[in-house]
């Protein structure tokens, strides 16, 4: 399952992130800034690159959307 903000593998082995998950393909932000649909069983989520690069926050943070 592939979710907005993934870290993606492409399987030439070039990298990326997506931006927005359809029924069937993920638009992708690659590492040389090119952006393109593919298709999801042409990709692998790299879970923990994903893990690295989530955005965290302090728990000390007020905000309406947190």
């Amino acid at each position: 399952m592939f979710h907005i903000g993934d870290c993606v593998v492409y399987m030439d082995g070039t990298r990326g992130i997506v931006l927005e998950v359809t029924d069937d393909r993920c638009h992708v932000l690659w590492e040389d800034y090119f952006v393109s649909w593919e298709k999801k069983e042409l990709l692998k989520v790299d879970k923990e690159l994903t893990k690295k690069q989530a955005i965290r926050v302090s728990s000390n943070i007020s905000h309406p959307l947190l």
